[in-house]
Protein backbone atom coordinates (compact mmCIF):
# COMPACT_ATOMS: atom_id res chain seq x y z
CA UNK A 1 0.00 0.00 0.00
CA UNK A 2 1.72 3.58 -0.80
CA UNK A 3 0.81 4.79 2.65
CA UNK A 4 2.89 2.17 4.23
CA UNK A 5 5.72 2.46 1.47
CA UNK A 6 5.89 6.39 2.41
CA UNK A 7 6.07 5.67 6.36
CA UNK A 8 8.76 3.04 5.90
CA UNK A 9 10.39 5.94 3.87
CA UNK A 10 9.86 8.54 6.71
CA UNK A 11 11.33 5.28 9.20
CA UNK A 12 14.49 5.66 6.61
CA UNK A 13 17.74 7.73 7.91
CA UNK A 14 18.67 8.13 3.68
CA UNK A 15 16.98 11.23 2.63
CA UNK A 16 17.35 11.84 -1.58
CA UNK A 17 20.05 14.20 -2.80
CA UNK A 18 17.80 16.83 -4.91
CA UNK A 19 19.84 19.28 -7.24
CA UNK A 20 17.54 22.17 -9.05
CA UNK A 21 19.04 24.35 -11.52
CA UNK A 22 16.73 27.00 -12.14
CA UNK A 23 15.88 30.87 -12.27
CA UNK A 24 16.33 32.60 -8.91
CA UNK A 25 13.61 35.40 -7.80
CA UNK A 26 13.06 37.36 -4.61
CA UNK A 27 8.94 38.01 -4.12
CA UNK A 28 8.84 41.29 -2.24
CA UNK A 29 5.66 42.31 -0.59
CA UNK A 30 4.68 45.87 0.31
CA UNK A 31 1.62 45.77 2.75
CA UNK A 32 -0.35 48.85 3.94
CA UNK A 33 -3.63 50.80 3.87
CA UNK A 34 -4.71 52.98 1.34
CA UNK A 35 -7.37 55.22 2.67
CA UNK A 36 -6.57 58.35 0.30
CA UNK A 37 -6.00 59.31 -3.62
CA UNK A 38 -2.59 61.16 -4.43
CA UNK A 39 -3.37 64.39 -5.10
CA UNK A 40 -0.29 64.27 -7.48
CA UNK A 41 -2.15 61.42 -9.80
CA UNK A 42 -5.54 59.54 -9.90
CA UNK A 43 -3.78 56.93 -7.96
CA UNK A 44 -3.89 55.27 -4.23
CA UNK A 45 -1.45 56.42 -1.57
CA UNK A 46 -0.20 53.37 0.61
CA UNK A 47 0.86 53.83 4.39
CA UNK A 48 3.39 50.90 4.23
CA UNK A 49 3.10 48.47 7.43
CA UNK A 50 5.10 45.59 6.55
CA UNK A 51 7.49 44.58 4.20
CA UNK A 52 8.91 40.82 3.43
CA UNK A 53 10.96 39.34 0.65
CA UNK A 54 10.42 35.51 0.52
CA UNK A 55 11.89 33.08 -2.14
CA UNK A 56 9.82 32.38 -5.30
CA UNK A 57 11.04 30.50 -8.80
CA UNK A 58 13.65 28.09 -9.08
CA UNK A 59 14.51 28.69 -4.56
CA UNK A 60 10.99 28.19 -4.05
CA UNK A 61 10.96 24.50 -5.63
CA UNK A 62 14.13 24.29 -3.15
CA UNK A 63 12.58 25.39 -0.64
CA UNK A 64 9.77 22.92 -0.57
CA UNK A 65 12.35 20.00 -0.92
CA UNK A 66 14.16 21.21 2.24
CA UNK A 67 10.11 20.89 4.26
CA UNK A 68 9.90 17.27 2.67
CA UNK A 69 13.02 16.82 4.26
CA UNK A 70 15.58 16.67 1.00
CA UNK A 71 19.35 17.44 1.05
CA UNK A 72 18.79 20.11 -1.44
CA UNK A 73 21.35 22.01 -3.56
CA UNK A 74 20.42 25.21 -5.39
CA UNK A 75 21.78 26.48 -8.99
CA UNK A 76 20.79 29.52 -10.96
CA UNK A 77 22.01 33.36 -11.59
CA UNK A 78 21.81 36.35 -8.84
CA UNK A 79 23.07 39.80 -10.07
CA UNK A 80 25.77 41.33 -7.68
CA UNK A 81 23.77 43.54 -5.67
CA UNK A 82 21.67 43.34 -2.04
CA UNK A 83 18.54 41.61 -3.61
CA UNK A 84 21.14 38.74 -4.64
CA UNK A 85 22.62 39.08 -1.14
CA UNK A 86 19.21 38.62 0.36
CA UNK A 87 18.49 35.51 -1.62
CA UNK A 88 21.77 33.85 -0.70
CA UNK A 89 21.16 34.78 2.77
CA UNK A 90 17.51 33.52 3.32
CA UNK A 91 18.19 29.91 1.35
CA UNK A 92 21.54 29.67 3.82
CA UNK A 93 18.84 30.45 6.90
CA UNK A 94 16.90 27.54 4.81
CA UNK A 95 19.53 24.99 5.22
CA UNK A 96 19.87 24.81 0.90
CA UNK A 97 23.32 24.33 -0.62
CA UNK A 98 24.51 27.12 -2.62
CA UNK A 99 27.23 26.45 -3.93
CA UNK A 100 26.12 26.17 -7.48
CA UNK A 101 25.00 29.60 -7.62
CA UNK A 102 27.21 32.00 -10.40
CA UNK A 103 27.12 35.58 -9.63
CA UNK A 104 25.92 37.65 -13.03
CA UNK A 105 27.40 41.35 -12.83
CA UNK A 106 25.37 42.06 -15.98
CA UNK A 107 22.42 41.86 -15.01
CA UNK A 108 19.83 42.30 -11.66
CA UNK A 109 18.26 39.68 -9.09
CA UNK A 110 15.42 39.32 -10.72
CA UNK A 111 13.03 40.88 -8.31
CA UNK A 112 8.97 40.69 -8.02
CA UNK A 113 7.29 43.43 -5.60
CA UNK A 114 3.89 43.65 -5.18
CA UNK A 115 2.46 46.51 -3.48
CA UNK A 116 -0.64 45.58 -1.54
CA UNK A 117 -3.53 47.57 0.65
CA UNK A 118 -4.69 44.87 2.83
CA UNK A 119 -5.02 41.69 0.54
CA UNK A 120 -5.50 43.97 -3.01
CA UNK A 121 -2.33 44.01 -4.81
CA UNK A 122 -1.92 47.38 -6.74
CA UNK A 123 0.63 47.10 -8.52
CA UNK A 124 3.87 44.82 -9.30
CA UNK A 125 6.94 45.94 -10.14
CA UNK A 126 9.82 43.66 -11.95
CA UNK A 127 13.13 43.82 -11.71
CA UNK A 128 14.77 41.79 -14.30
CA UNK A 129 16.87 41.16 -17.48
CA UNK A 130 15.55 38.11 -19.59
CA UNK A 131 18.35 38.01 -22.10
CA UNK A 132 20.18 34.68 -22.87
CA UNK A 133 23.38 34.60 -20.27
CA UNK A 134 26.57 34.86 -22.38
CA UNK A 135 29.00 31.93 -23.31
CA UNK A 136 31.22 32.99 -20.83
CA UNK A 137 28.59 33.24 -18.01
CA UNK A 138 27.55 29.55 -19.28
CA UNK A 139 31.30 28.23 -18.92
CA UNK A 140 31.67 29.74 -15.71
CA UNK A 141 28.10 28.08 -14.73
CA UNK A 142 29.17 24.53 -15.95
CA UNK A 143 32.55 24.39 -14.58
CA UNK A 144 30.48 25.40 -10.64
CA UNK A 145 27.73 22.50 -11.43
CA UNK A 146 30.01 19.81 -11.85
CA UNK A 147 30.57 18.56 -8.56
CA UNK A 148 26.83 19.23 -8.10
CA UNK A 149 25.74 16.78 -10.17
CA UNK A 150 28.15 14.30 -9.65
CA UNK A 151 26.49 14.09 -5.69
CA UNK A 152 22.98 14.39 -7.20
CA UNK A 153 20.33 11.77 -7.00
CA UNK A 154 18.14 13.32 -9.55
CA UNK A 155 18.40 17.19 -11.25
CA UNK A 156 15.29 19.31 -11.33
CA UNK A 157 15.05 22.38 -14.01
CA UNK A 158 12.73 24.69 -12.86
CA UNK A 159 12.28 27.33 -15.91
CA UNK A 160 10.67 30.74 -15.72
CA UNK A 161 11.85 32.29 -18.84
CA UNK A 162 14.30 34.78 -17.58
CA UNK A 163 17.37 33.88 -19.54
CA UNK A 164 18.99 30.91 -18.00
CA UNK A 165 18.17 27.90 -19.71
CA UNK A 166 19.31 29.52 -23.56
CA UNK A 167 18.96 26.59 -25.75
CA UNK A 168 22.54 26.33 -25.92
CA UNK A 169 23.00 26.20 -22.05
CA UNK A 170 19.84 23.57 -21.59
CA UNK A 171 21.61 20.81 -24.10
CA UNK A 172 25.09 21.07 -22.35
CA UNK A 173 23.74 20.70 -18.90
CA UNK A 174 21.22 17.91 -19.96
CA UNK A 175 24.53 16.06 -22.09
CA UNK A 176 26.67 16.90 -18.71
CA UNK A 177 24.02 15.05 -16.19
CA UNK A 178 22.87 12.56 -18.92
CA UNK A 179 27.00 11.29 -19.04
CA UNK A 180 26.67 10.94 -15.32
CA UNK A 181 23.45 8.61 -15.03
CA UNK A 182 21.25 11.31 -13.38
CA UNK A 183 17.58 11.59 -14.75
CA UNK A 184 15.95 15.17 -15.13
CA UNK A 185 12.45 16.43 -14.49
CA UNK A 186 11.23 19.68 -16.20
CA UNK A 187 9.57 22.72 -15.57
CA UNK A 188 9.46 24.21 -18.52
CA UNK A 189 8.42 27.46 -20.23
CA UNK A 190 8.49 28.88 -23.46
CA UNK A 191 7.34 27.22 -26.95
CA UNK A 192 11.44 25.52 -27.33
CA UNK A 193 10.93 22.73 -26.05
CA UNK A 194 13.12 20.54 -28.54
CA UNK A 195 15.90 22.72 -26.43
CA UNK A 196 15.30 19.74 -23.62
CA UNK A 197 15.31 17.04 -25.49
CA UNK A 198 17.13 14.11 -23.57
CA UNK A 199 15.41 14.93 -20.46
CA UNK A 200 13.51 11.88 -18.21
CA UNK A 201 10.36 13.80 -17.38
CA UNK A 202 9.05 17.18 -18.36
CA UNK A 203 5.72 18.89 -16.69
CA UNK A 204 3.95 21.61 -18.42
CA UNK A 205 0.66 22.76 -17.24
CA UNK A 206 -2.75 22.48 -19.99
CA UNK A 207 -1.77 25.88 -21.04
CA UNK A 208 1.55 25.49 -21.68
CA UNK A 209 1.27 22.55 -23.45
CA UNK A 210 -1.73 23.63 -25.85
CA UNK A 211 0.87 26.58 -26.52
CA UNK A 212 4.33 24.49 -27.18
CA UNK A 213 2.14 21.43 -28.79
CA UNK A 214 0.66 24.57 -31.06
CA UNK A 215 -3.03 22.67 -30.87
CA UNK A 216 -5.99 24.66 -30.85
CA UNK A 217 -7.28 23.56 -27.61
CA UNK A 218 -7.13 20.85 -25.33
CA UNK A 219 -10.54 19.91 -23.86
CA UNK A 220 -10.38 15.77 -23.78
CA UNK A 221 -8.27 13.05 -23.28
CA UNK A 222 -7.75 12.53 -27.86
CA UNK A 223 -6.81 15.97 -27.50
CA UNK A 224 -3.93 15.42 -24.87
CA UNK A 225 -2.70 12.64 -26.02
CA UNK A 226 -2.27 14.48 -29.56
CA UNK A 227 -0.19 17.22 -27.70
CA UNK A 228 1.61 14.99 -25.69
CA UNK A 229 2.89 12.93 -28.76
CA UNK A 230 4.01 16.13 -30.11
CA UNK A 231 6.25 17.32 -27.06
CA UNK A 232 7.32 13.52 -26.88
CA UNK A 233 8.64 13.22 -30.07
CA UNK A 234 10.58 16.82 -30.06
CA UNK A 235 12.00 15.72 -26.95
CA UNK A 236 12.24 11.82 -26.63
CA UNK A 237 10.96 12.10 -22.67
CA UNK A 238 10.04 9.50 -21.17
CA UNK A 239 6.67 11.10 -19.71
CA UNK A 240 4.92 14.22 -19.70
CA UNK A 241 3.31 14.59 -16.96
CA UNK A 242 0.43 17.64 -17.58
CA UNK A 243 -1.18 19.59 -15.02
CA UNK A 244 -4.51 19.96 -15.02
CA UNK A 245 -6.28 22.32 -12.39
CA UNK A 246 -9.39 21.40 -11.50
CA UNK A 247 -8.86 18.16 -13.61
CA UNK A 248 -6.15 16.69 -11.38
CA UNK A 249 -2.66 14.87 -13.79
CA UNK A 250 -2.11 13.38 -16.49
CA UNK A 251 0.47 10.71 -16.66
CA UNK A 252 1.76 10.17 -20.44
CA UNK A 253 4.54 8.30 -22.45
CA UNK A 254 4.64 7.20 -26.03
CA UNK A 255 2.68 4.02 -24.86
CA UNK A 256 0.55 4.18 -22.47
CA UNK A 257 -1.35 7.34 -20.35
CA UNK A 258 -2.92 7.00 -16.85
CA UNK A 259 -5.44 10.25 -15.44
CA UNK A 260 -5.20 11.26 -11.86
CA UNK A 261 -8.49 12.79 -10.78
CA UNK A 262 -7.67 16.02 -8.82
CA UNK A 263 -7.67 15.13 -4.68
CA UNK A 264 -8.63 18.86 -3.42
CA UNK A 265 -11.86 19.99 -2.12
CA UNK A 266 -11.52 23.59 -1.68
CA UNK A 267 -8.95 25.59 -3.74
CA UNK A 268 -8.07 29.19 -2.09
CA UNK A 269 -5.05 29.82 -3.93
CA UNK A 270 -2.82 28.06 -6.81
CA UNK A 271 0.19 30.29 -6.49
CA UNK A 272 3.30 27.99 -6.27
CA UNK A 273 1.14 25.02 -6.70
CA UNK A 274 3.04 23.82 -9.44
CA UNK A 275 6.37 23.87 -7.17
CA UNK A 276 5.47 21.60 -5.00
CA UNK A 277 3.95 19.30 -7.26
CA UNK A 278 7.66 19.04 -9.26
CA UNK A 279 9.55 19.15 -5.62
CA UNK A 280 7.03 16.11 -4.04
CA UNK A 281 7.46 14.22 -7.98
CA UNK A 282 10.90 14.69 -7.56
CA UNK A 283 11.19 13.75 -3.88
CA UNK A 284 9.56 10.57 -4.52
CA UNK A 285 11.15 9.50 -7.66
CA UNK A 286 14.67 9.96 -6.43
CA UNK A 287 13.67 7.98 -3.25
CA UNK A 288 12.82 5.06 -5.70
CA UNK A 289 8.79 5.12 -6.02
CA UNK A 290 7.93 4.41 -9.50
CA UNK A 291 6.63 7.54 -11.33
CA UNK A 292 3.31 6.69 -10.88
CA UNK A 293 3.19 6.41 -7.27
CA UNK A 294 5.25 10.12 -7.38
CA UNK A 295 2.38 11.90 -9.07
CA UNK A 296 -0.26 10.09 -6.99
CA UNK A 297 1.50 11.55 -3.71
CA UNK A 298 2.34 14.91 -5.74
CA UNK A 299 -1.24 15.27 -6.63
CA UNK A 300 -1.91 14.72 -2.83
CA UNK A 301 0.18 17.94 -2.22
CA UNK A 302 -1.45 19.83 -4.72
CA UNK A 303 -4.17 19.08 -2.84
CA UNK A 304 -2.73 20.66 0.35
CA UNK A 305 -1.04 24.07 -0.94
CA UNK A 306 -4.26 24.94 -2.97
CA UNK A 307 -6.03 25.10 0.03
CA UNK A 308 -3.74 27.73 2.02
CA UNK A 309 -3.03 31.35 0.99
CA UNK A 310 -0.06 32.48 -1.00
CA UNK A 311 3.29 30.04 -1.73
CA UNK A 312 3.11 27.19 0.27
CA UNK A 313 5.35 23.63 1.00
CA UNK A 314 3.77 20.76 2.48
CA UNK A 315 4.97 17.96 4.78
CA UNK A 316 5.24 13.85 4.36
CA UNK A 317 3.09 13.93 7.61
CA UNK A 318 0.03 16.03 6.07
CA UNK A 319 0.33 14.33 2.24
CA UNK A 320 0.11 10.97 4.44
CA UNK A 321 -2.76 12.79 6.41
CA UNK A 322 -4.41 13.81 3.01
CA UNK A 323 -4.32 10.38 1.60
CA UNK A 324 -5.94 8.68 4.77
CA UNK A 325 -8.46 11.39 4.47
CA UNK A 326 -8.96 10.78 0.96
CA UNK A 327 -9.56 7.01 1.44
CA UNK A 328 -12.26 7.28 4.64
Amino acid sequence: MLIEKVRSLQQSAKQPNILVIGDLMIDHYIVGEATRLSPEAPVPVVNVRNETSTLGGAANVAQNLITLGSQTTLSGLTGADASGEQLTSILEKRGIDICGIVKDASRPTTEKTRVMAGSHQLVRVDREVTDYVSEAIEDLFIKQLQDCISEADIVLFSDYNKGLFSPMLTQRLIELINNHGKKIIVDPKGLNYGKYKGAYIIKPNRKELTEASKSEKIKNLDDLQQASAVILEQTDAEYLVVTLSEEGMAIISPIAHKLLPVKATEVFDVTGAGDTVLAVMAYFIASGFSVEEACELANHAAAIVIRRVGSATTTIDEIIADMERANR
